[in-house]
């Protein structure tokens, strides 16, 4: 369930790409519009609100498993769909905004990339840095540290 508006955010979710992908940026955002508008809201914050009474009557009860006598308990468990809700209702928002910078501009805004993993040698390379370079460094380091 956490997984879904990071799922929102990189474009992700299943959809009929069929025709879609053959529309232009601002036909696409209009019917991305009309559908998180009519659709997408009113069915998260339904989830949200729903789950938010569902979470603390569990919380209230202290609900556990009846599985054995001391069964692990479910209403920590059942917190995450508010939470899930939440954030995935902050995504549709983003998404709406994405919508109309489209219709704006006529074309769609960039999504941020993931973080990368660095690559040391690229980076070294770029910098003119050597490996004796860090090494001097680190030795410089240890002997300015005061002793313990």
């Amino acid at each position: 369930m956490m997984a879904g508006a990071y799922t929102l955010a990189k474009n992700g979710h299943v959809r009929g790409d069929i025709l879609y992908g053959f529309f232009r940026p601002r036909t696409q955002a209009t019917v991305d519009l009309v559908l998180y508008i009519v659709f997408f809201l009113p069915g998260v914050v339904a989830l949200t609100y729903a789950g938010y009474f569902y979470a603390a009557e569990s919380w209230a009860i202290k609900e556990s498993s009846n599985i054995t006598a001391e069964g692990p308990p479910y209403y920590p468990f059942k917190t995450v769909i508010p939470i899930a809700g939440a954030l995935v209702l902050m995504q549709g928002i983003v998404e709406i905004i994405r919508c109309v910078l489209c219709l704006k501009n006529g074309t769609w805004p960039s999504r941020e990339e993931d973080v990368e993993e660095v690559d040391v040698e690229k980076l070294k390379e770029e910098l003119h840095v050597k490996d004796e370079d860090i090494q001097r460094l680190d030795e410089y380091v240890v002997r300015r540290e005061p002793a313990k």
